[in-house]
């Protein structure tokens, strides 16, 4: 099969392997960190948990990285790359461990907060350097596939480390604070792993000077400026469009992630411990979904292209979404995990590939920047719309066809802005 070999190709590339190594072990231990916050925050059993808390909890630490993004973008196309992961990731094990000493000490949540904060603020840099880095070590030909393979084992990892920080809650009975120490170790391991790439591979070509912190102020404007600029020119009209249906994805993921929340919460277990259990059960059906993505997509992508993929994605989670979620049942809405899972990350599959292959090298750090504010804005606003509709356990059929007739219309729009015509994608 042509897709086995061009994988074959892929794994034989060094410098592909260790980009994926370092991916993979620094999403995994974001993974692990995620979980252990989680457990902290929702399912501490002295806890009581509502929706406008997991809301107030995510802007907290989401929100403030918009104002940060944008710098993220315009700082990775003058660093470094390989240096950002090296740095960022032991940056990332230094902070990760305050936080487990906050875990366990008498002081104020905010303080809290603000530590697990800055471990998100920096997570920002390592994902958006991921992606701009990957045609580097890729050749143009084997893009989709090395997008299908690169993020989704990412997301895989970062399953499986939330796996892993169940079973030391669950089954080890280790604190969270002990799990968090677990995350601080994987991005020590991923900022090691980083050494081994050359410091000048992973780009960008240009080195200019560092500016003061005024004219760096006045230089992020002007370049995201031209940056947008880059993206609303009429060749890369795709692109926009893609980044545009990526986020209505995201806001839908976001308020139905919040409703699942609530739901193992209250409605659909018998306790904290039984509502842990039952959320990892439906991550891990999830990544189940993003892995399925991954062999799915290089194939419709390249029948289709990757615009009309994406409307397939939504378009399957119009239909399907509310006949798996209206029972508020947990058969039906495991299997919905599953396939919004799929479409999910089939559809950011097919959106990082159009983003990268319209838009020049200089300018993807700052536009994959922006596309990772843009996903945390809509998973905010999601989860505070969520937060306005959802009843105590969780239970909200307006919320679950709001966010399906939200789908249908994406997908329409979408439909419309390809009826000219798209070239499929060589996978």
């Amino acid at each position: 099969m042509p897709v086995v070999r061009d994988l074959r190709v892929l794994l034989r590339l060094r410098y592909f392997r260790r980009l994926l190594c370092i991916r993979l072990l620094s999403q995994g231990a974001d993974g692990v960190y995620q979980v252990a916050l989680a457990a902290y925050v929702v399912f501490s059993p002295e806890k009581q948990t509502s929706a406008t808390a997991i809301a107030s909890a995510m802007a907290v630490l989401l929100l403030p990285y918009s104002l940060v993004g944008p710098f993220a973008g315009v700082l990775l196309d003058r660093w470094q790359r390989r240096q950002v992961f090296v740095h960022g990731n032991l940056l990332r094990a230094l902070l990760a461990a305050v936080t487990a000493v906050l875990m366990v000490s008498q002081v104020p949540d905010w303080l809290f907060y603000v530590s697990a904060l800055c471990v998100t603020a920096v997570n920002r840099f390592i994902l958006a350097g991921l992606s701009a880095s990957l045609p580097r070590v890729v050749d143009a030909e084997r893009l989709v596939l090395a997008n299908s393979l690169s993020p989704t084992a990412g997301t895989l990892a970062a399953t499986a480390g939330g796996g892993l920080a169940f079973v030391v809650r669950l089954v080890a009975s280790g604190p969270d604070a002990a799990v968090i120490l677990l995350g601080a170790f994987f991005y020590l391991c991923a900022g090691l792993t980083s050494l081994t790439m050359p410091p000048a591979l992973l780009g960008p070509d240009r080195r200019p000077e560092r500016p003061h912190m005024t004219t760096a102020l006045a230089i992020t404007a002007r370049e995201l400026m031209a940056a947008v600029r880059h993206l609303a020119a009429p060749s890369r009209r795709e692109a926009a469009w893609a980044l545009a249906a990526m986020t209505l994805l995201r806001f839908c993921y976001g308020a139905l992630l919040v409703l699942l929340l609530m739901l193992c919460r209250y409605a659909l277990s018998a306790g904290p411990e039984a509502g842990l259990r039952l959320l990892g059960l439906a991550l891990t059906l999830s990544g189940a979904g993003f892995f399925a993505a991954a062999v799915v997509t290089p194939w419709a992508a390249g029948r289709l292209g990757p615009g009309r993929w994406i409307a397939v994605c939504s378009g399957t989670a119009a239909i399907l979404e509310p006949v798996l979620g209206l029972s508020f049942t947990t058969g039906p809405l495991l299997v919905a995990t599953f396939v919004l899972g799929l479409i999910t990350q089939g559809a950011k599959i097919a959106t990082d590939t159009i983003v990268q292959a319209s838009v020049d090298d200089s300018f993807r750090g700052r536009i994959f920047s922006v596309y990772d504010v843009l996903f945390n804005v809509a998973f905010v606003g999601a989860a505070g719309v969520a937060a306005l509709v959802l009843p105590p356990d969780g239970r909200s059929a307006f919320l679950v066809s709001a966010v399906s007739v939200a789908y249908a219309m994406m997908t329409l729009v979408y439909l419309n802005t390809q009826r000219d015509g798209e070239a499929p994608v060589n996978v």
